[in-house]
C-alpha cells in the first residue's frame, strides 16, 4: 500500500504552475521490515542501507524525480540552514536542520519520527525550503532561520506558503513539570501551548501549535497544519516516542520533501 499526504496551499494551482511539488510520506509503500517497515528513509537508522536507498528511490519516483535529486542532512536539532545548489554525497551530509534552494530539480528532504517537518515555498520567486522542527529546533529559531535563508535567495515572507506535516500531537505529547517550567521560564507566552494531563504536575505540549504560532509571527501568506498524529497512528507513521515506550532499540524515519520542477 502507498500513501502520501499533500498540503492544500502547496498544491494550489498557483504553486503547481510555478513548478512546486511536494509530499509528506507515510511509512507505507517501502521494502524495509520489522521496526522499519516499510518506507524507512533514514540513512542514520540501523536499517539495511540498500533497503533505505530503495525506499528513497521510491519516494522520489512518486515525485517524478530521480533518486539523486533527494538531499537530506544529518539533523541535530539546531537552527543551522544550508543553501543547496547541488547534491552532496550521502556520507558527507552536513549537520543542520534547514535546507533552502532556488535550483530546480533538487528535492529538499526532512526526516522525522515525531518532530514536525515544515515545507516552504515562494512560488513567485521560485524558492523552496524545508525545516526539521522538534521543540529544541523550533525554540532555537530553525523556522526563522529557514525563512531568512529563503529571503536571501529572493523570497518574500508575505508571498511564502508553509505546511506543517505529520508530527506528535498534543493529546500524545505528555511532558513532566521540569519541561514546562523551563520552557515557560524562557518564553512566558508559550504557556498557552500546554494543558494539564491526567497525571498530577504533568502537561501535554502542543508542538504543532507552537510551530504554527512561530510561523504566523513571520507574516507568511498561507499556512497549513496537517492533522495527523505520528504517535497515535502506528499503521501510517513512525514514532520515536512510541518506539521508546515499547522498548524498541531503533525506529524508522518518515520523509517529507519539496522541490521545484526540473
Amino acid at each position: 500500500m502507498w500513501r502520501m499526504f499533500r498540503a492544500e496551499p502547496l498544491a494550489r494551482p498557483s504553486a503547481l504552475s510555478s513548478g512546486v511539488r511536494h509530499a509528506f510520506f507515510s511509512r507505507e509503500g517501502g521494502v524495509s521490515e520489522g521496526a522499519y517497515a516499510s518506507l524507512n528513509c533514514g540513512l542514520g537508522s540501523g536499517d539495511d542501507p540498500e533497503k533505505v536507498r530503495e525506499n528513497r528511490r521510491r519516494a522520489m519516483a512518486a515525485l517524478d524525480l530521480p533518486e539523486t535529486a533527494l538531499i537530506t542532512a544529518a539533523q541535530v536539532h539546531s537552527a543551522t540552514v544550508a543553501v543547496v545548489e547541488e547534491p552532496w554525497p550521502a556520507e558527507d551530509r552536513p549537520q543542520l536542520d534547514g535546507l533552502v534552494t532556488g535550483t530546480r530539480g533538487l528535492a529538499l528532504g526532512i526526516l522525522t519520527a515525531d518532530c514536525a517537518p515544515v515545507l516552504f515555498a515562494d512560488p513567485e520567486a521560485g524558492v523552496v525550503g524545508a525545516a526539521h522542527a522538534g521543540w529544541r529546533g523550533a525554540r532555537s529559531g530553525i523556522l526563522e532561520a529557514t525563512v531568512n535563508a529563503m529571503a536571501g535567495l529572493g523570497a518574500r515572507p508575505h508571498a511564502m506558503i508553509a505546511a506543517v506535516g505529520p508530527c506528535i500531537r498534543q493529546d500524545s505529547y505528555e511532558v513532566g513539570p521540569e519541561f514546562r517550567a523551563a520552557f515557560v521560564e524562557g518564553e512566558p507566552e508559550a504557556a498557552s501551548m500546554f494543558r494539564p494531563s491526567d497525571r498530577a504536575g504533568h502537561h501535554r505540549f502542543d508542538l504543532a501549535g507552537y510551530v504554527a504560532r512561530r510561523l504566523q509571527a513571520l507574516g507568511i501568506a498561507a499556512l497549513a497544519v496537517l492533522p495527523y498524529d505520528t504517535f497515535a497512528d502506528a499503521g501510517r507513521f513512525f514514532s520515536y516516542r512510541r518506539g521508546t515506550l515499547s522498548g524498541q532499540p531503533d525506529y524508522g524515519r518518515l520523509l517529507s520533501a519539496i522541490a521545484l520542477d526540473p
